[in-house]
């Protein structure tokens, strides 16, 4: 609710059509007192206040009435308004709590955007003063919290960020491993330059050397024209593989020369070309445990993680959830047209209590699932409650048969089966699900004759 303090009723049918056909709640005052039988009622979450009730036009009527406001409620954002503004006058507003000071006539866009940014800072709790100061130092934008963990991360990004060091990103799925490389380019001297992204898991070994080192034009029986690949296209700037544990041995072998000799040859081609980028890898797998087992190449190993990153999941970080969360939620007030879209209370105690196995991922496509499908703008527990949707893994152990129903290759031929369709037979996703390698997979969907192409 917007609460509207002006003795001119104009004013207050001005306003008042404004706020209410941006969406918002409105209720006037004519002075203190109807201001404190309102007060007494219900809390607003944002104030605008006249300076003057009188025909004193000092602003002083509005200052008191400011301070006994912030007095009674310290945590709702005021912004000072009126006809008879000076420097002197907005400097004691602001010193008595007032988040901004706007005077008569306004222009509309401004005020409206000035109450919707008083109403973000309000339901957002305080940066600490370690974060400012990395914001102040470093470009982290979009990457919300102040865990002391994500802080040390995120100092350690600022000081390599400058050089050309190789940094392996390492976490679960859905722990913000692309923002944290997108971060190390953008604080970098290449930042500038192209930032190319490769999801390595998404190639298949057929087209590896086409798509991160090009072609000439008849290389191959598809190859029309000329190709770049990803690493030409990122001359000078930085190159993010993701997945890079999803490589089989004979791609591992080709990156490896490209990051030790920085040259390349674009298949069909026998000249070499020279590439000037920064390295950036990430991965979900554990690579030390991969070469042990003779599954991941020691020495490419070596080459990428000069500097290693590794990324707390969000159970290890419960109290960034409600940071996540507003920070979803004000994204979503501007692309959706709700300005008055929030959290309650209760329902964002019990969103840092729910499990969150899919970590930052899953806990946006919840906030922005329940947006979608809500009706009131005050988001409950209710509403997260019945757009949450059970895991796959967690759903398939409720499923299962009953002892003796089934053979084991049946239940294998079903559960590939499923994954396929559940990941649109995309064979690196369905490989990681079922938890063995793509090769492993492809013999299986050969020997149950299961359709797949191996162009994801």
């Amino acid at each position: 609710m917007l609460l509207i303090i002006d003795d001119d009723i104009a004013i207050q049918t001005s306003l008042s059509l404004l706020f209410r056909k941006e969406g918002f709640k409105v209720r006037t005052a004519d002075g203190p007192f109807d201001t404190f039988e309102i007060l007494q009622e219900e809390t607003p979450e944002v104030i605008l206040l006249d300076m003057n009730f009188s025909v004193d036009t000092s602003g002083d009527d509005g200052l008191r009435l400011l301070r006994r406001i912030r007095e009674r409620l310290p945590d709702v954002p005021v912004i000072l308004i009126t006809g008879w503004g000076s420097i002197d006058l907005a400097v004691e507003g602001m010193k008595a709590g007032a988040k901004d000071f706007i005077t008569k006539p306004w222009q509309n866009d401004y005020l409206v955007q000035s109450v919707r940014t008083a109403l973000n800072l309000a339901q957002s709790d305080p940066v600490s003063p370690d974060r400012r100061e990395l914001d102040q130092q470093f470009s982290f934008d979009n990457i919300v919290g102040e865990d002391p963990t994500l802080l040390t991360i995120l100092k350690t990004v600022g000081r390599v960020a400058p050089t050309d060091a190789p940094v392996l990103i390492t976490g679960e799925s859905g722990t913000g491993k692309e923002l944290i490389a997108e971060a190390i380019h953008q604080n970098s001297r290449r930042k500038r330059q192209p930032f190319v992204k490769v999801n390595l898991g998404g190639i298949s070994s057929t087209l590896f050397e086409s798509e991160l080192f090009g072609h000439i034009r008849g290389a191959f029986t598809d190859a029309r024209t000329d190709r770049v690949g990803r690493f030409e296209l990122a001359n000078k700037g930085s190159i993010f593989l993701d997945e890079i544990g999803d490589l089989d041995p004979a791609s591992q072998v080709k990156l490896l020369r490209v990051l030790q000799d920085r040259t390349f040859e674009p298949l069909g081609s026998s000249k070499s070309r020279t590439v000037d980028v920064r390295v950036i890898c990430a991965t979900n797998r554990n690579l030390e445990d991969m070469v042990a087992k003779g599954l991941f190449r020691e020495d490419l190993l070596y080459r990428i993680n000069l500097i290693t990153v590794r990324l707390p999941s969000l159970c290890e970080r419960p109290k960034d959830i409600a940071r996540l969360a507003t920070f979803f939620v004000n994204n979503l007030k501007t692309l959706y047209g709700r300005p008055n879209l929030h959290i309650g209370k209760e329902a964002m105690n019990w969103l840092k209590t729910l499990s969150l196995p899919g970590n930052i991922r899953q806990l946006k496509n919840v906030v922005e699932r329940t947006v979608l499908l809500a009706h009131n703008d005050k988001l409950t527990i209710a509403d997260f409650e019945q757009n949450l949707t059970v895991s796959p893994k967690l759903q398939a152990t409720r499923s299962l048969p009953e002892v003796g129903t089934m053979t084991l290759e049946e239940m294998e031929y079903q559960m590939i089966q499923q994954a396929m369709a559940f990941h649109n037979n995309r064979v690196a996703k369905v490989a990681r699900a079922l938890g063995i390698t793509r090769f492993a997979l492809y013999r299986r969907l050969e020997k149950f004759g299961i359709p797949y192409t191996t162009e994801e």
